[in-house]
């Protein structure tokens, strides 16, 4: 079998440089001209006939026959300016501070060494070039566009980069099994109430008053009606309302964010926002508008994956360099497929060169580019041996 840490070595340069052109792009959402065009062009360099997938995405398809197993790499950068000092630093305002710069790169790397090896292939690969992951929503975007279809995928392989705590070294490949990332939802509730000069209170209706007491009846529901074992959150990050400082403001907009570990803790929540939302506010004498802008499930490892996808990663870094984790972090759009064909997401230990305190979404990150070529590795390891299990 094909040694792929030796061929990822060998065109790590390459690797690098497409990291660092797609780093200076640093484009934001679905809106990525420049990113597609330079992986368009470069999948077309390796003969392999690559299209466009939606707003925003790639998708291209190697192998004659067979299952099909997706790899997936996001593209999109963050609204931050990059305060990296390096030569290659994006310009533009944005930044690729949570490092799919380096996922493109090494799936770019993945699409490369697997089209030279295609007759080796028992079965079909499908790269997933993915916009708009910060948003939550160039996964869907994909899927929408066919992505899962023509030829229809039978599994998914996902990766991202890890740069704090003990298992973020280069080379530590870390995975979770079941539910694996937070799910991530943007509650809107709006107060109604009355406004009034504030020299005669008995003519209205306070929204502010009403949201203070909102945020305060959220934040009881996670300290009583969630276990202390769990790690869910509900947060108002932002608060507006009101017209002058002496007006009984008739209006109040609250944005949370809640994050679950689990779809019934998910349900649950949610639910209760509303509930306490409304209550509260007809306690109050106004109303509450609860509006769910946009959400995410909480991404789950399917057994079937995470029992055999460790074990073919372990052949490239080492079984001590694959350690099975009891928690992970943050929401994860790659959720849309995993809910449609079994998936793995696993962490790539890529360390974090300015400091162990700086880490993803900060616009002084610096990601260490040995791993490029082990991520490469993985990409290529994984697809090939899942095919060759599953024939």
């Amino acid at each position: 079998m094909t040694d792929y840490r030796k061929e990822a070595l060998k065109i790590q340069d390459e690797i690098i440089a497409d990291r660092r052109a797609v780093h200076g792009f640093a484009e934001l959402g679905l809106d990525l001209p420049k990113t597609v065009a330079y992986v368009t062009e470069k999948l077309q360099s390796y003969g392999i006939d690559a299209k466009p997938c939606g707003k925003g995405g790639v998708t291209a398809t190697i192998g004659q026959g067979g299952k099909v197993i997706l790899l997936r790499g996001d593209m999109d950068a963050l609204p931050m300016a990059e305060d990296t000092g390096l030569p290659y630093a994006a310009t533009n305002g944005n930044c690729h501070s949570c490092g799919h710069d380096m996922h493109a790169a090494m799936l770019l790397g993945a699409a490369k060494l697997l089209k030279e090896h295609e007759s080796e292939l028992k079965g079909r690969v499908k790269f997933m070039f993915q916009p708009g992951e910060e948003i939550l929503g160039g996964a869907a975007e994909m899927i929408r566009n066919g992505l899962l279809e023509n030829p229809p995928v039978d599994v998914a392989f996902g990766m991202h980069t890890s740069t704090g705590g003990k298992h973020s070294d280069v080379g530590t490949i870390s995975y979770k099994k079941d539910y694996v990332t937070f799910s991530g939802d943007f509650v809107k509730v709006t107060v109604h109430g009355k406004q009034s000069h504030g020299a005669s209170p008995e003519m209205g209706v306070d929204a502010i008053s009403i949201a203070a007491h909102i945020v305060t009846g959220l934040e009881e529901l996670i300290s009583r009606e969630v276990s202390n074992q769990e790690r869910s959150i509900v947060l108002t990050g932002k608060i507006y309302g009101g017209d002058s400082c002496n007006t009984q403001a008739g209006t109040c907009v609250l944005e949370v964010s809640v994050r679950a570990a689990s779809a019934e803790r998910r349900d649950f929540l949610k639910k209760r926002v509303k509930e306490i939302s409304e209550g509260i506010a007809l306690a109050f004498r106004g109303t509450a508008e609860v509006e769910y802008v946009y959400g995410m499930a909480p991404m789950y490892n399917h057994p079937d994956m995470y029992n055999c996808v460790p074990g073919y990663i372990a052949e490239i870094v080492g079984e001590e360099n694959v350690v099975e984790v009891h928690e992970y972090g943050g929401t994860e759009d790659f959720t849309a497929v995993a809910e449609r064909v079994p998936s793995i997401y696993v962490n790539i230990g890529t360390g974090s060169i300015a400091g162990p305190d700086i880490t993803h979404h900060n616009p002084k990150i610096i990601f260490d580019e040995s791993a490029l070529p082990i991520g490469t590795a993985v990409y290529c390891q994984t697809a090939v041996r899942w095919l060759e299990e599953h024939q």
